[in-house]
Parts: structure tokens; C-alpha cells; sequence
């Protein structure tokens, strides 16, 4: 097992986990936390099938990721339209 491997079973480890997390409603699906595991993990990933040209699973994680960035941006600027 070389670097892109464990890259790429980290990131499965952080999305399972969010996955598990809000399945078990131990985190929102709108929270913080919840949205930056789902970044990190397809970032870990996108990481490993890129590399390894699964190419189809990389445009997977990229879209993945555009939308946990998307989500967490509108997070920021409620709290801070809250604040």
C-alpha cells in the first residue's frame, strides 16, 4: 500500500463517517462539521482515483467537493447575516 492508497482510504473513512454520523443523528446534514468531512474525505479520494485514472470517480469526487464548499459557504454567510 503507497501514499494514494491510504490518501484514498482516509477520505472513505472520513465520508463513511459523516455518513454514519448523520444517519445516526449524531450530526445535521447543514452542520459545519458534517459538511468539511464530506470535503476532506472526497478531497482524499478525488486524490486517489485521479491518480490511479479511474477518471469518471475523480469528476465524482470534484463534483462532491464543489457542493460540501457550496454548502459550507451558505453556512458562513448565515451566521454571519445572524450575527
Amino acid at each position: 500500500m503507497d501514499w494514494v492508497d491510504i490518501v484514498g482510504w482516509a477520505g472513505a473513512v472520513l465520508v463513511l463517517a459523516a455518513y454514519g454520523l448523520v444517519s445516526t443523528k449524531r450530526l445535521d446534514g447543514d452542520s459545519v462539521i458534517y459538511q468539511a468531512l464530506n470535503v476532506a474525505g472526497a478531497a482524499g479520494m478525488l486524490i486517489n482515483t485521479y491518480v490511479r485514472g479511474a477518471l469518471p470517480s475523480a469528476a465524482l469526487n470534484v463534483i462532491w467537493i464543489g457542493v460540501g464548499i457550496y454548502v459550507l459557504a451558505k453556512i458562513v454567510f448565515r451566521k454571519r447575516q445572524d450575527a
